[in-house]
């Protein structure tokens, strides 16, 4: 087959799988939430009845992993047992536990001429999601986009494909069983990264494409879409030591920061500690991190407390490691370390570990990111742990949705406006 040939069948099976998922998207917002709530209940039964078939698929995955030059970071993501099947199944059940957001009516009035004014939330439509090599993902958003009334093309890391395959074969089983269109869940079948480029191209279609991945990749999407993007670009989080830490809770909430995880975007990449309490606490919990295989990185003065740090360069302070790396910094008052986060960081979550309320108070409001935690670990920014079911992403947007995406952000709303005659005059 000519190259010109190859590129017109890419792009013919981009827009059938496009207009296919606009037509079911049609349906999916007249679905009642019983159907819904069936459909997520007996996707986590197959998911858990068939974790056989999931395990051998996704052995195929990491076995070929080599090829694809990953890091132990993201075999780790890539990796499934029956453990983690059984977390992926219980988040579809969590999901089909909350309240469906279709229909719900957001704020209402009658006006002084008997107009009944509705603000009534919907579905966005259309959701064209691009993530990286988790096949756990690609049931979160499943469940995420099915629930919320969208239909959804899943566009998965080819070192998943036969992992994330075999997913939305069992959920496609369950959709055929409970009423729901089986284009509202579709997976992209070939690797060829151009059927992206078609699929950002087509906003007659598509209503809105969420990229999860490497910051390449979301540039990319940002760049070539034609529609609106909901994204971050990294994670590069920071761990704040007020000058009132507490001691105890700084070690344990830093070290949990940076370590429990470190190949995720909420983990801790830089540590800022106040002056007043450097002397004796920087040491203390630079030598918890080193123990850990964490390597430091600091400032002159992170140098001469703790002679193991290596210099930080001014590179080190706006990276995301994904890894045993940390940057650390310190910093002369709680001025300096806001100006420092809002600087270097991504905008994603920070935290301040202090005893002193006014001191929480001015980080929450002056700290420019999606999330701010005070005396809190950076990794609960997550769709699980805010209550949300799961989540599709974590957004450092300001528009439409900023921090864990899940079911509300995933819709929109229309007004709905009932009169009996009146006309305006």
């Amino acid at each position: 087959m000519s190259t010109a040939a190859a590129i017109s069948d890419l792009r013919a099976y981009c827009e059938d799988v496009a207009k296919r998922a606009k037509a079911a998207a049609a349906k999916m917002a007249t679905l009642l939430g019983r159907q819904k709530n069936e459909w997520l209940r007996l996707g986590a039964r197959l998911l858990r009845d068939r974790q056989q078939e999931i395990l051998e698929a996704n052995q195929r995955d990491v076995a070929a992993a080599p090829e694809f030059g990953l890091t132990d970071a993201q075999v780790d993501r890539l990796l499934l047992n029956p453990s983690r099947i059984e977390a992926i199944a219980r988040g579809m059940e969590e999901v089909a536990l909350l309240p469906d957001p279709v229909g719900q009516v957001i704020w209402s009035s009658v006006r002084p001429n008997g107009l009944h004014v509705q603000k009534v939330r919907v579905p966005l439509g259309v959701i064209f999601f691009i993530y990286e090599s988790r096949p756990n993902v690609t049931a979160d958003a499943a469940a995420l986009c099915v629930k919320s009334g969208n239909a959804v093309i899943l566009r998965g890391g080819k070192e998943a494909a036969h992992s994330s395959q075999k997913i939305v074969e069992l959920l496609w089983e369950a959709a055929d069983q409970t009423g729901i269109p089986r284009d509202a869940l579709q997976l992209i079948s070939t690797p060829d990264r151009q059927a992206v480029g078609y699929l950002l191209q087509m906003p007659e279609y598509i209503d809105v494409v969420i990229p999860r991945g490497g910051e390449g990749l979301i540039r990319r999407v940002t760049e070539e879409a034609k529609m609106p993007v909901i994204k971050h670009f990294t994670g590069n989080c920071h761990v704040y030591l007020d000058a009132s830490a507490d001691p105890e809770l700084a070690v344990k909430i830093t070290v949990n920061a940076k370590c429990q995880r470190m190949g995720v975007c909420n983990a801790a990449e830089s540590l800022l500690v106040h002056r007043a309490v450097a002397e004796t606490l920087l040491p203390r919990v630079c030598a918890a991190l080193a123990e850990r295989g964490i390597e430091i990185r600091g400032c002159p003065e992170t140098q001469r407390l703790f002679p193991q740090a290596k210099p930080a360069t001014e590179d080190d302070y706006y990276r995301e490691y994904l890894g045993p790396i940390i940057a650390v910094r310190v910093v002369d008052s709680l001025d300096e370390a806001i100006r420092h986060i809002n600087h270097y960081g991504s905008h994603h979550t920070d935290a301040i570990v202090t005893r002193d309320l006014q001191a929480a108070r001015r980080f929450v409001a002056e700290v420019d990111s999606s999330a701010v935690m005070v005396n809190a670990s950076t990794r609960f920014n997550d769709g699980y742990e805010f209550g949300l079911g799961a989540e599709i992403g974590i957004s450092t947007d300001k528009f439409h949705a900023r921090g864990p995406c899940g079911l509300e952000e995933l819709t929109t709303y229309k007004w709905v406006v009932y009169g009996d005659g009146q006309v305006r005059e």
